[in-house]
């Protein structure tokens, strides 16, 4: 099963039914951010949100997607799913590891995504904090994350988050203030972009802060269950994994 992020920005409603569709039969783990389409919508959602993959058609309603690329730094793999072979080589040049023709196939579909789990599992170091571990150069982590609801934007401060939590395929903030936004990231994402010496990811579900840990208890085999301030909706989510507990211990004493 893939822990994954889609964003898919296809024009016809049909065709991006169909795309989800058949993604959900590959995994139904794969959780669909947003189907978005133009590249208008396109830029404003990547301006405040991002995917792990997007799967992007050429030719939207507004013009051709590769405009996309013109207005914002997009750093994202990219799968693309057109009816035209013409803009292949133009679509290579980008962060295309797959080009899909339509109408898709499921077993090409399958493949494209197998491609871009051996090529995360290739590629997971990360090269910028390693660079700035050899350089003596403190890494740059996020101060704050621009959350939509609706059409508000609103800015949450880092220091003002207790813990991340992964719930029903998504991904959740929750403030000291026991306020929770969508975090519209995984928290594979997420553990990259936060200072490590803060947050620690502790189980499959949850990324903590150091300062909402309220209590530790000592738990069947060899475990630490953690009491969390706010209090976690579900006690028994808030315990360390047996593989991470060492690191954890590791963590608290650094």
């Amino acid at each position: 099963m893939m822990n994954l992020n889609v964003l898919i920005i296809e024009d016809e409603a049909l065709a991006a039914e169909r795309l989800e569709s058949l993604i959900r039969e590959i995994d139904p783990e794969i959780h669909i951010l947003a189907k978005l389409p133009s590249v208008r919508e396109a830029v404003k959602w990547l301006s405040l949100n991002q995917a792990d993959l997007i799967f992007l058609d050429i030719q939207l309603s507004d013009g051709l997607s590769f405009s996309i690329f013109d207005q914002l730094t997009i750093n994202t793999p990219v799968i693309f799913t057109t009816a035209y072979d013409q803009y292949a080589i133009k679509a290579f040049q980008l962060n295309s590891i797959a080009y899909l023709l339509k109408p898709i196939r499921k077993n090409e579909l399958q493949e494209s995504l197998q491609k871009y789990q051996s090529l995360k599992s290739a590629f997971s170091i990360d090269f910028e904090r390693l660079l700035a571990n050899i350089q003596g150069k403190k890494p740059e982590y996020k101060k704050r994350f621009l959350i939509q609801i609706g059409e508000k934007i609103r800015k949450v401060e880092v220091a003002d988050i207790a813990w991340f939590y992964a719930q029903d395929k998504s991904v959740y903030i929750r403030t000291f203030q026991n306020h929770s936004f969508p975090a519209e990231s995984s928290l594979d994402n997420l553990e990259q972009q936060i200072d490590p010496a803060q947050f620690f990811r502790i189980n499959r579900k949850y990324l903590v802060n150091m300062d909402a840990i309220a209590n530790m208890l000592a738990w069947s085999r060899g475990r630490i269950k953690l009491e969390l301030k706010p209090k976690a909706d579900d006690e028994f989510d808030s315990v360390v994994s047996i593989d991470r507990s060492t690191d954890f211990k590791k963590w608290l004493n650094s």
